[in-house]
């Protein structure tokens, strides 16, 4: 699997994933706003990987900072990495852990600090990587063998620190012997689908297809389709799930034609504070990224447009939501609370 990102002594260097599947260029970010950038440009994408992201930028921050006015200076790292982009609760929740143990070792001396924020930093990438795994086992018998699996946008390694999250359970299901092969959604207008979800399976040897957005119903109708797994950026507490755009419209296709809907997501997507979704902040993106493909016009010029990055799939067309903890099933209000207290129990 590719290294999504990294702690060096250059800096947090991370795969450009604008330049994909054509170029394999790594990023090398300096200091906490050449991360900020990076989270919001894109260069990074999935919610568990700009958590890590982020706080990775908190612990580059707080290395280049200065004594005298760290509390400051730590408020307005926060600050700036929190403000890339507002859907994926990933990343508030890597900014408010990283929060709580600055406040920890506050008192120490400053070496001492930076050393904790970057171990903390490098644990949560680490960390990912398991929570992955344990929720690619669980959501493995869920899907069925000897059929095709549906997948919407990129919620593979590259959206994680590694192995990702539904693509971990593609990877898990393959690896325990079934015979599935995997459909990609082109996921329209940045392309997730078409260029990292399909580069990520041909890697691993796992046949994939690349349709079109507006062929999912035609191929969920014909009987072909046995599952349909995507990630989320956040989760409401009545299993409301925010997911790349296009989510929702597969999602009611599924449910058309009998066949299960499922997300597989860390317990850190859950975001039980909100009841429901229409309660989740949907990022509005540049409009050239629906009016150009590869820097090349492809509407008249002045045409209005809107570029919603996500949509919210409401609970009742979610059969199940796979996590690192076990599976939740309907009602969600129930379940998803059960599963975080585990955790918060761990």
């Amino acid at each position: 699997m590719v290294e999504t990102i990294q702690w060096t002594e250059a800096g947090v260097v991370m795969i450009d994933q604008r330049a994909l599947p054509r170029q394999e260029i790594y990023v090398a970010c300096r200091d906490y706003r050449e991360v900020a950038e990076a989270i919001r440009a894109m260069v990074i994408r999935g919610a568990p990987a700009i958590g890590v992201a982020a706080a990775m930028g908190v612990a580059l921050g707080v290395a280049q900072a200065y004594s005298a006015r760290l509390d400051e200076e730590f408020e307005e790292i926060c600050s700036t990495l929190a403000g890339t982009r507002p859907t994926a609760v990933n990343l508030f929740w890597a900014i408010d852990r990283m929060r709580r143990v600055y406040r920890s070792v506050r008192e120490r001396p400053l070496e001492q600090i930076r050393a904790r924020l970057v171990e903390e930093a490098q644990l949560m990438k680490r960390e990912d990587v398991e929570v992955n795994r344990a929720m690619g086992r669980h959501g493995a018998t869920l899907v069925p063998d000897g059929k095709t699996v549906l997948t919407h946008c990129n919620a593979g390694a590259l959206a994680t620190a590694g192995y990702g999250t539904a693509l971990g359970v593609i990877r898990a299901a393959v690896e325990i012997g079934k015979k599935i092969d995997v459909f990609a959604d082109e996921t329209r207008p940045f392309l997730q689908g078409a260029r990292l979800t399909a580069w990520e399976l041909q890697q691993d040897g796992i046949p994939t297809t690349v349709i079109t957005d507006n062929m999912a119903g035609h191929f969920l109708r014909s009987g072909r389709i046995g599952c349909v797994i995507v990630g989320a950026d956040r989760i409401a507490a009545n299993g409301d799930v925010a997911n790349k755009i296009g989510t929702y419209g597969v999602a009611v296709l599924a449910k058309e034609s009998g066949v299960p809907f499922y997300v597989a997501a860390p317990v850190s997507t859950l975001d039980l504070s909100l009841a429901s979704g229409d309660q989740i902040p949907i990022e509005q993106r540049n409009p050239a990224e629906v009016t150009q493909l590869a820097g090349v016009p492809i509407t008249p010029d002045g045409v209005g447009v809107e570029n919603p990055a996500f949509d919210v799939t409401p609970h009742r067309y979610v059969a199940a939501i796979i996590t690192e903890r076990g599976v939740a099933i309907p009602p969600y209000t129930e379940s998803l609370r059960r599963l975080a207290q585990a955790r918060a129990a761990v």
